[in-house]
């Protein structure tokens, strides 16, 4: 008789009692429930910092929500959004400058081609993270000095340069550009050639020579430095200085005529006196 039955339970099951059923506790209590249901596309990540923001108002959260679900390039300016929702646009203008406030929004000015300037809004996911931000940020770059031009070359100078001789030469090179306008030199570059052009009109080269010599056989390419080139020619061409000139011989000294106060014949002679006969006869008398 002490045979167990194995069909029976080990032991009775315990039942939960009725006011500690979780789904009963919260329908008796009051509160949120959360009926979720997993997305698997068209969804979009909000953190609880923006959706439970202490200070953001209730329409900034629902803009800034609303903003992040748009794709890139969509328009978010006040005039597009005033459109699509029933606040109007002194609401909505105020919730975007509490977006702004707080890092949520960020507005950037770019000249685009054409020299157009437009207004590019930037949103912010995660305040102060431009890793995370929804489109991309472009890396500034700092605009380069402008760096002083490379100096000219060296030009040859003239042995003695008189004014008027580099306004002689001023005068060539400005009449350059009515031969080629890409030789049109800025005041600069002239007063740095001319004592080269001195040089040349300086061992008798005319001014027509030299400006034959530094126009003639050009690159047919753009000049980047006319100037350079210039003075690349003047160097490199500069002419020989001219041959020395023997120094004339003096003319013999021509004396006037004189009559001789001996034979009454006519001599030259800077004072009037003998002629040479006459003294030789002289001298031969004593």
């Amino acid at each position: 008789m002490d045979t167990k039955n194995p069909s029976a339970p080990p032991h009775a099951q315990s039942r939960v009692a009725a006011n500690k059923h979780p789904i009963r506790r919260h329908s008796e209590t009051g509160g949120l429930v959360h009926d979720h249901t997993r997305h698997t596309t068209r969804f979009t990540v909000i953190g609880n910092h923006l959706a439970q923001h202490p200070e953001l108002s209730l329409l900034a959260i629902g803009l800034a929500t609303h903003i992040q679900s748009l794709p890139q390039r969509a328009h978010v300016d006040i005039k597009t959004l005033a459109a699509r929702f029933p606040e109007g646009a002194t609401r909505i203008a105020a919730a975007l400058r509490e977006l702004e406030a707080h890092g949520y929004l960020r507005r950037e000015r770019r000249r685009v081609s054409g020299g157009r300037i437009v207004t590019r809004t930037v949103s912010c996911n995660q305040p102060g993270r431009s890793g995370d931000n929804h489109i991309p940020h472009p890396k500034r770059t700092r605009p380069k000095r402008e760096s002083e031009p490379k100096p000219l070359p060296p030009v040859p100078r003239p042995s003695y340069p008189a004014p008027a001789l580099i306004e002689q030469a001023t005068n060539v090179l400005a009449t350059l550009r009515t031969h080629d306008r890409r030789l049109l030199l800025s005041e600069r570059d002239t007063a740095h050639l001319s004592p080269g052009v001195a040089a040349w009109l300086e061992r008798d080269v005319t001014p027509a020579t030299v400006r034959e010599a530094l126009t003639t056989a050009l690159p047919t390419e753009p000049l980047c430095r006319p100037a350079a080139l210039l003075a690349h020619r003047l160097t490199a061409q500069l002419p020989p200085p001219p041959p020395v000139r023997p120094r004339a011989s003096q003319p013999a000294v021509r004396h006037p005529l004189q009559n001789c106060d001996g034979c009454d014949r006519a001599f030259r002679s800077p004072a009037p006196g003998r002629c040479g006969d006459c003294r030789t006869d002289l001298i031969e008398a004593a």
